[in-house]
């Protein structure tokens, strides 16, 4: 009886704190404000005493999600972050993730591992190519999307041009939670919607710190603001006649977002935001397994690594895996068997992650995100697990478009290019192809998009001291094939196989229409896509 009642004790504990989690990433186009939203909500959770800024600031520090040396120089993120932090009761796992289009296949990733997501939408542009193409990952996975609408203190379009283009270009029905009080450029403050209330701010200088908020009764506004404020109540009139209220139900559902407005430079709206984060994202749900079958959030630890980063510790170039938790809790030194091979993978150094910053972590529950430190065996979209096994579906790769011949720049230097090689490839920075014809000497990097290659070059030669030469390959498309279509292959032009570290035979053609001449030339061959690199 004891025994039973420490069980439902434990679960007890599980769900009790799988229910205080809100785990979600900011999406967005490249240049909208992601990871300066991602800072100003960790200003305004009190986790860090200023914004770290925008590239190019003068005596500015760079963003805390931003810390590869790569992201500093160029003032993009190219690799997803992670800060976990306490807010308002709940505990916050925030992922940054990058914008720009060629590291898609890491904002995938994230994406497997988060309840919710923010996107953000620049108020002078709108919906861009890649915010769509990363919605409709979210729409894919039934991911609740949460809208910011930044850069509100700057010129802009109109609110309700841009509520309509949300609704009539990716079929999410919007509901203001906040509406702006101005037009674009001229922001006087926010509105809240339920309750009509209104906040006006001071921006601190330089944005560093959080902007002073002031509530205003809306007698004293609309005589201070009248134009502004009868234009205001006149778009609120039409919202509430068309029937934008918010609905918890369609939201989970993926039918319709919140929407709020501010200035994340400015650290206007934000804390909105977060709240609404806080009140409204879902907590973790049970997930399913590869066979389809959902795991309770209190059965044994499980969870699933949609992350390798090594190179965040410059003084001991260890290697970190991001276990999302799935089920269970975990604690710190327990061995948990990795699904892919079967064998042990204990877990003594384990830790809780803030951008580049490390603490060691004695338990985490369903919704965290852990560090496991030195996981040399572990690759994105492995599965780890304690007692009942379990294996969740594996994240497929992206259809590479780009491909280039690495060499190594210095001949003595061939057991560190190997070595770097191997790492950058098991942490999926970049896919390597290998032939016999080609060596391990001469290997093909395969990428989704050409920036990809430069974080190659730039950590080959940081971090393993093995600079490398790129010699382009006049390749577009790539298909999954197998030893027949090897054969099939040998003698056709603009074209060859090519075998992925994990076994997979890649066939890579010049352009599609070669590869269409070749699929109807071998019509009972294997030539199957892979995931697009672009969602349609």
């Amino acid at each position: 009886m004891v025994q039973v009642g420490s069980a439902e004790r434990v679960a007890g504990d599980v769900l009790a704190e799988a229910g205080r989690r809100r785990s979600f990433a900011v999406i967005s186009h490249p240049d909208a404000g992601k990871s300066t939203l991602t800072e100003a909500l960790a200003l305004h959770a009190e986790v860090i005493d200023s914004a770290g800024a925008v590239h190019g600031k003068s005596g500015r520090k760079g963003v805390t999600s931003d810390w590869m040396e790569m992201e500093r120089q160029r003032g993009i993120s190219v690799s997803s972050a992670v800060l976990q932090f306490e807010y308002g009761g709940a505990v916050i796992n925030l992922l940054d993730t990058p914008g720009h289009g060629d590291f898609s296949e890491d904002t995938y990733r994230v994406l497997a591992a988060v309840d919710a997501a923010v996107m953000l939408l620049d108020a002078a542009k709108g919906l861009e190519p890649q915010t769509l193409k990363l919605f409709d990952v979210c729409r894919s996975r039934k991911i609740p999307v949460l809208t910011f609408v930044n850069k509100w203190d700057r010129p802009g379009r109109e609110a309700l041009e841009l509520l309509d283009e949300v609704e009539q270009t990716i079929g999410l029905r919007p509901m203001p939670v906040t509406w702006p009080l101005g037009v674009a450029g001229e922001l006087r403050g926010l509105i809240e919607v339920a309750t009509g209330e209104f906040t006006r701010f001071t921006r601190a200088a330089g944005g560093a710190t959080r902007a002073a908020a002031e509530a205003v009764p809306a007698e004293v506004i609309a005589a201070e603001e009248p134009q502004f404020w009868s234009t205001a109540q006149d778009e609120l009139a039409l919202l509430e006649e068309i029937g934008a209220q918010f609905d918890e139900k369609d939201f989970l559902a993926g039918t319709a977002t919140p929407v709020l407005f501010g200035a994340a430079l400015s650290n206007i709206g934000v804390a909105r935001l977060l709240d609404a984060l806080v009140e409204l994202a879902p907590p973790p749900s049970e997930r399913e397994d590869a066979e389809g079958r959902p795991r309770a959030l209190d059965a044994p630890l499980a969870g699933l690594v949609f992350k390798v980063q090594a190179g965040m510790d410059k003084a001991h170039r260890d290697r970190m895996a991001f276990l999302r938790i799935h089920s269970g809790r975990f604690e710190r030194g327990m061995v948990l068997t990795h699904a892919a091979t079967g064998k042990p993978f204990a877990t003594k150094y384990a830790q809780s992650v803030f951008g580049n910053q490390r603490t060691t972590v004695e338990e985490a529950f369903p919704g965290d995100i852990v560090g496991l430190v030195n996981a040399n065996a572990l690759r994105p979209g492995d599965t780890l697990y304690a007692a009942d096994p379990v294996h969740y579906p594996a994240i497929p790769s992206f259809a590479p478009e780009h491909f280039s011949v690495a060499r190594c720049a210095d001949a003595g230097k061939s057991k560190q290019f190997r070595r770097g090689i191997e790492q950058l490839d098991g942490e999926g920075v970049i896919q390597v192809l290998r032939s016999d014809r080609r060596g391990d000497q001469a290997p093909v990097l395969a990428a989704v998009g050409p920036l990809q290659f430069d974080v190659v070059a730039a950590r080959m030669a940081s971090e393993f001291s093995a600079p490398i030469t790129l010699e382009h390959l006049p390749y577009q498309v790539a298909r999954v094939t197998d030893e027949e279509g090897e054969i099939a292959l040998a003698r056709q032009s603009e074209c060859e196989v090519l075998v992925r570290s994990d076994g997979v035979r890649l066939a890579v053609f010049s352009n599609k229409w070669r590869m269409d001449v070749v699929i109807r030339k071998f019509p009972d061959v294997r030539f199957e896509p892979l995931l697009a690199g672009t969602v349609d």
